[in-house]
């Protein structure tokens, strides 16, 4: 690899890797003195004066006290004395790290909300209580209790966390290849704001327009902890978490055999996916090495066309009778809304013959329009003939997954340990695309037309009839993505004695391979145009027109006015598959030193520093065809281009008050370096502090500045190409079918996001196990990237936003044929508002010790959501995402479990606020007042769900669960598409529960 370093942070790295090199010569013995106390505390303080990391569950330390230490020792003898009659053990020890837990309880238990305590030097994560900044913590009993298809549609249920790109909101996504990828978006700030790590480290991107990393790639089996740090992310995590970072925690010293198979299906009958899950570790070299593997097999049926009652037609349109004055709604949202100017096999959509179709076999009819007829739509008569959303594209997506893991380690000497990794994943997803609508002329002499019509077009003077179909005998438009990502990684851990001080140390290489696969079967424009003009030959033969002058073009007619009248040569001819190859690799280096080199009056000073290298690079191939535009969708092109980022950065936490008046104050700040190729240099930094005045109270606050740069699909994007509806103003809103061109914009700034947040934790000795807090923040994105879409970027043209006009391109009809989407730097993005989040654990023989041993566990979880939504600079509008589709007013979920030997139960409920459509609509019936902005409904319901699960230890090691969401069979969120589409129009608020009930139910073991 040639790493290229900045001048600027250079000195950085050599200076962190000078210190990380004398590790060797660490000696293994140290001064302690440490007084007996509560087993917490008392850990926490070996681990400071240790300079190691220590690893122990939450429930195992409640009520034990730790023996004091004192003297010269070595470290695993102090280990010994400190445990010494307490119930706690050391489950491993080597390479700096600890592994405690508790010999009265060997299984976790799983109605316990505290996570895993991990210390490592000064900082202690036990959960987001105890986090400087706030944090979210999903333990791994809380994962294994709701058992999910896969662990992204777990983390998606967290208030603060906005489902982002999933497989039931990509279904007819094909120019991103984002269909059946799981992605998460924090604050509804985007996915690309949104830090993914998988131990500490970052992913390659999923898809060939975007950085969105797929979270089916991480290996679920070793899965121990799932952590959400909203805001405040960047100075420590890296560049790109504007929004937070979600770190994903593996079990990395699991020793034994563990595995999981379960399976799962609709109250419907379909859905139908299973997962089989094998994972063993163990050590070798007696003790000093240690290898985990796994295994894993992922298969999700997909669902086509909407087999669900709850489908209605339900749709947005221009009020066809609305003016200016006349007091009418301007947009109308009601059910059974059919396409005026599409059917399968071709309606006629304008003329004395409007709404003459042409159905089975090219049999002529008259569409009953029904009421409210526009020239895209109608409500009522024939609706369901028209409508092509509820039986063509893929209600949800199908999906493969296989993955692999293994890593090994082992301890050089009992303070250096080697270690290597490597990951693959393969994914592949098949769905069926929106059918490709076309609109065009049919000459008289179309040797298809039927007889009646072209008597009639004699009749009345008619030479060509424009004609709207959905092309019902293409067939499915079939598309399918594959996703392999393999990643390498090798490093080295350890501690180290520097100026008397104790020391951990850390360095790594990395490398991240992602392949990414695109086909999608979709008709060859050229093809398409010659073989709809059919007429016929001097021997009365029907042949495509081009061939009477140039005979030998191989063309094959094809008949556009009717079902089931082509023959298969017909649509082999006009059909092909556009195809793109993308790889996207990522090479990485990178080291951190932490240690406490010095005290304040308060107690030690605990540094962080390091420095981070990475090289993304995109290359790859597609069809020749769609290289040059030649299909009538997709026409995929590779993202080819590079960029580095080398990073430095120090943290610090420095410890003003201890034990005073007041229990404790400490500052907590880090400042990091950037240096992007594509953009230069930035800085990124955080201060805060955490107040306790008691040990009941905790306050904590924190400002940051934060960054992102482009990703590579951003910057260097060639031209993909997709199909949309856009209802256009210049034309009085008329609906039709143009072609958006997406392509990178290599002069974009980086963005940067000004984050505060602040907030107070609660937990009452006098209710013991009882957690509150309460967060607010603040994110406003300044220069925030961002792609505006086609139908906003005529909507601001007509608005008088010339810079916008220029990314339009008409025909000769006046009509728009292409549309260019590229990122800019918009003003603002902008969101706001509070977390709550409580937790009380309650043990049954506390209360009476006729109730038994059982455990009883609740945590609830609320995000009021105050401002959210964009100010683009073109307008001076502020654009509120306050709505369907953006983020709610607010979102909660509150779980309680009961846990007795070996039967746990839980009951969660979680649900949504009511909302509007678009917060710019006015909702009016009569009365409304001038301009384009009211509707008639723009209400959104809110919804509640309940889930519940069950599980029971069989024998011993091996325990069966079941699992059961949407219990009512709740219908999804209605809310009307439209006016304009690129995809199916379902009806529905698509980021929300849409499968309808649904069981899961498996076996688990772990020996």
């Amino acid at each position: 690899m040639n790493f290229k370093y900045r001048s600027s942070l250079s000195s950085m790295a050599a200076i962190a890797g000078a210190i990380v090199l004398p590790a060797v010569a660490q000696a293994q013995t140290r001064s302690f003195d440490i007084p007996a106390q509560a087993a917490s505390s008392g850990v926490r303080e070996f681990a400071r004066q240790a300079g190691i990391r220590v690893i122990v569950a939450g429930r195992d330390t409640d009520g034990r006290t730790t023996k004091a230490v004192q003297g010269t020792l070595d470290t695993r003898e102090a280990l010994d004395r400190l445990l010494a009659d307490t119930g706690l053990t050391v489950r491993s020890f080597g390479g700096g790290v600890a592994i405690l837990g508790g010999m009265s309880d060997q299984r976790s238990d799983a109605g316990d909300i505290t996570t895993d305590i991990q210390v490592t030097g000064t900082r202690i994560v036990r959960d987001g209580y105890d986090a400087p900044t706030p944090t979210t913590v999903l333990s791994e009993e809380e994962i294994a209790r709701r058992a999910p298809e896969n662990i992204a549609d777990y983390v998606t249920l967290l208030p603060a966390v906005t489902p982002g790109n999933s497989p039931a909101q990509n279904t007819g996504t094909t120019a991103s290849g984002a269909t059946g990828v799981n992605s998460l978006d924090l604050r509804n700030l985007g996915t690309s704001r949104t830090l993914v790590l998988l131990e500490g480290r970052r992913l390659p991107a999923a898809t060939i327009n975007g950085s969105i990393v797929d979270i089916n790639v991480i290996p679920n089996a070793f899965i121990k902890r799932v952590d959400i740090v909203t805001g405040g992310a960047s100075a420590a995590w890296g560049s790109d978490a504007d929004a937070g970072v979600v770190n994903f925690v593996l079990d990395k010293e699991f020793t034994g055999v563990k595995g999981r198979v379960q399976g799962g299906v609709t109250t419907y009958g379909d859905r139908k996916n299973y997962t089989v899950s094998l994972g063993a570790g163990a050590k070798f070299a007696g003790g000093r090495g240690h290898i985990l593997l796994s295994v894993e097999h992922s298969q999700i049926d997909g669902i086509d066309g909407v087999p669900r009652s709850w489908y209605n037609g339900n749709r947005t349109f221009a009020n066809p009778d609305w003016t200016a004055t006349n007091g009418q709604p301007r947009y109308l949202s009601l059910e059974h809304v059919g396409y005026s100017a599409i059917a399968p096999g071709g309606i006629v959509t304008s003329g004395p013959l409007r709404g003459v179709y042409f159905g089975q076999n090219g049999t002529p009819a008259q569409i009953n329009f029904g009421s409210l007829l526009t020239s895209s739509t109608f409500v009522g008569g024939d609706w369901k003939y028209t409508d092509w959303s509820k039986n063509t594209q893929s209600f949800l997506n199908g999906n493969s997954r296989q993955s692999a893991f293994a890593r090994t380690s082992f301890d050089l000497t009992d303070s250096i340990q080697l270690y290597g990794q490597f990951i693959f994943t393969r994914s592949n997803v098949t769905s069926v695309a929106a059918p490709t609508i076309t609109t065009a002329n049919i000459s008289r002499d179309n040797a298809f037309l039927p007889a009646s019509v072209a008597q009639r077009m004699d009749q009345l003077g008619l030479t060509t009839l424009n004609v709207g179909s959905s092309n019902w005998d293409f067939g499915n438009k079939n598309y399918e993505s594959n996703h392999s990502l393999y990643q390498y990684l090798v490093g080295a851990n350890g501690s180290l004695d520097l100026f008397g001080k104790g020391f951990t140390w850390e360095v790594s290489a990395y490398r991240s391979i992602s392949k990414i696969g695109q086909d999608f079967m979709v008709p060859k424009s050229a093809e398409f145009n010659m073989a709809m003009d059919a007429v016929r030959g001097p021997n009365g033969v029907v042949v495509c027109r081009s061939t009477l002058t140039n005979p030998g073009n191989g063309c094959v007619p094809y008949n556009r006015l009717g079902t089931g009248v082509n023959n298969q040569a017909a649509i082999d001819y006009l059909m092909g598959t556009d195809w793109v190859r993308q790889t996207i690799r990522q090479d990485g280096v990178a080291g951190t030193l932490r240690g406490e080199p010095f005290s304040t009056w308060a107690g030690p000073v605990s540094i962080a520093t390091g420095f981070e290298y990475r090289k993304d690079k995109a290359y790859g191939t597609a069809d020749p065809l769609g290289l040059v535009n030649g299909f009538a969708n997709g026409n995929y092109k590779p993202i080819v281009g590079s960029m580095d980022v080398t990073e430095g950065f120090l943290e610090v936490v420095v410890p003003l008050v201890k034990d005073t008046i007041f229990k404790s104050l400490d500052f907590n700040g880090a400042v990091r370096g950037t240096d992007y190729s594509s953009s230069g240099f930035v800085t990124t930094w955080k201060g805060g502090v955490t107040f306790e005045p008691t040990e009941d109270v905790k306050l904590r606050f924190t400002r940051s500045r934060d960054i992102r740069a482009g990703n590579l699909s951003e910057l260097f994007a060639a031209g993909s190409t997709g199909s949309s509806v856009i209802s256009d103003p210049f034309l009085g809103g008329e609906a039709y079918t143009t072609q958006l061109i997406t392509t990178g914009n290599p002069t974009i700034r980086p963005e940067k996001a000004n984050t505060i947040t602040f907030g107070a934790v609660l937990t009452p000795r006098f209710i013991p196990g009882l957690s509150l807090s309460a967060d607010y923040w603040d994110v406003k994105i300044r220069d925030a990237i961002t792609s505006v879409s086609g139908s906003s970027t005529v909507d601001q043209c007509f608005n008088g936003i010339q810079d916008l006009c220029d990314n339009i391109v008409r025909g000769d009809n006046g009509k728009i044929r292409y549309v260019y989407t590229r990122p800019v730097n918009l003003d603002l993005f902008w969101a706001r508002g509070i977390d709550f989040e409580a937790s009380y654990r309650l043990r049954m023989a506390d209360v009476a010790a006729s109730l038994g041993s059982g455990t009883l566990s609740f945590r609830g979880l609320f995000t009021l959501n105050l401002k959210n939504g964009s100010e683009s600079g073109l307008t001076g509008i502020f654009d509120s995402a306050l709505r369907e589709g953006g983020a709610p007013r607010y979102r909660y979920l509150a779980d309680l479990s009961y846990r007795n030997g070996p039967l746990t139960v839980s009951l969660t409920g979680r649900g949504i606020s009511a909302g509007v459509r678009d917060t710019s609509f006015v909702e009016c019936s009569t009365n409304c007042p001038g301009g384009n902005n009211t509707i008639n409904n723009n209400h959104v319901e809110g919804a509640f769900w309940v889930d519940a699960s069950a599980s029971h230890e069989i024998v011993e090691g091996v325990e069966g669960f079941f699992v059961v969401t949407n219990i009512a069979n709740r219908a999804p969120i209605a809310s009307a598409d439209g006016p304009g589409f690129s995809t199916a129009q379902f009806g529905y608020n698509r980021a929300y529960s849409d499968l309808g009930r649904a069981f899961r139910a498996g076996v688990r073991f772990k020996f």
